[in-house]
């Protein structure tokens, strides 16, 4: 029976949901990295293992929705490169909400409480619409920001993308057509991915593509409602955060995990937050807010040089060249090199205010 409740139609509405999906992971990116480079050295441990490591598992998301969009014979040429890839912060997230921004801001308690909104959750039974109200004779066009026509949460917008898929592949084997027709040798294999970050699934067929979404719902907000764990029996990235909230570690039991911890109830070990010992940066800066001319000006455009490289380097690599990965990724961390030459220089003019990178 057909799915009415889906709003992906089309290997079109696929393509641009895939492609939303991208940038709803790489959206990410900058706000958890400033928040990363602000940590003063020898400072805030937990903080800093914790955050580069959803960095890290954030990178895998992005390469597993890369991985579908190639395999549906999506052209990723122009995807990550494309002007408006790189949110202009604050901004709301590309699932449409619009209950919160994300901001490029300093590692502070509101800085945590917005990550942990990026990585809420929320349930809807399946025989229910995941965004109301829906219109049936036009497309969601998510980052119009219409209220009435939101996902709460990623996981929602990803729950939208595993029932429109499945249906559509449904469609094209009844008509003897096979939606996943990409090119194979565009997919990112296990051999070519950091093994720290989660497992890496070639797409080539619906269930790969639902494994590898489901995936990525898991890691952000747990295997199932009221759970801490997604199915490797690792904490999610919302209840990860909230650590920090509560400075106390959750306790995973990986042998009998319905024996771990329940939300809002770590018993771990206890560390202290050291809310001061962070780099003053400025908030969304902005290329302008800089003097022209000067030392930090200079640093920031350089940063935004390099950043764009990456990106640029990423995108080669999801477009068959996989081996280019790794090297990609690991350039994204020695932006922090150049990081450092903004972060720890005071903006002239701006007494107590530091330079902050430009993306």
């Amino acid at each position: 029976m057909t799915d009415r409740l889906r709003l992906i139609k089309t290997v079109e509405d696929l393509h641009y949901y895939l492609i939303q999906g991208m940038m709803i992971e790489h959206a990410t990116f900058p706000p958890y990295i400033t928040a990363l480079y602000s940590l003063k050295p020898g400072s805030n441990l937990e903080a800093f293992h914790i955050i580069r490591a959803v960095v890290v598992e954030e990178m895998l998301h992005l390469t597993l929705v890369a991985n579908v969009f190639n395999a549906v014979g999506g052209n990723i040429k122009g995807v990550l490169t494309a002007d408006s890839f790189i949110p202009d912060y604050p901004t709301y997230l590309p699932t449409g909400a619009t209950d919160f921004k994300v901001h490029l801001r300093k590692f502070s308690p509101d800085t945590v409480e917005m990550f942990m909104n990026i990585e809420r959750s929320k349930e809807v039974p399946d025989d229910a619409p995941l965004v109301l109200p829906r219109n049936e004779n036009q497309w969601l066009r998510i980052q119009g920001l219409d209220p009435t026509q939101t996902y709460y949460s990623i996981g929602l917008f990803y729950a939208e993308l595993i029932r429109g898929m499945q249906e559509l592949d449904r469609e094209y084997k009844s008509q003897g057509k096979n939606l996943f027709c990409g090119d194979p040798k565009k997919q990112v294999t296990p051999e070519y991915y950091y093994d720290g970050g989660g497992e890496i699934l070639p797409v080539t067929d619906i269930r790969s593509a639902v494994r590898a979404l489901r995936i990525i719902q898991e890691q952000g907000e747990g295997s199932r409602h009221e759970s801490i764990y997604d199915a490797e029996r690792e904490l999610s990235h919302y209840y990860r955060f909230q650590q920090l909230q509560l400075g106390q570690y959750y306790v995973i039991d990986k042998e009998n995990p319905l024996n771990s911890d329940h939300p809002n109830q770590p018993t771990g070990q206890t560390f202290d937050v050291d809310w001061d010992a962070v780099y003053p940066v400025l908030e969304d800066a902005k290329l302008g807010d800089y003097p022209a001319g000067s030392e930090v000006y200079t640093h920031a455009e350089d940063f935004q040089k390099a950043y764009r490289q990456f990106l640029a380097q990423i995108e080669f690599a999801f477009n068959g060249h996989p081996d280019k990965l790794l090297p990609a990724i690991a350039g994204m961390f020695k932006l922090k090199e150049l990081a450092t030459q903004l972060i720890r220089n005071p903006i002239p003019g701006q007494e107590g205010v530091n330079a902050a990178p430009i993306y």
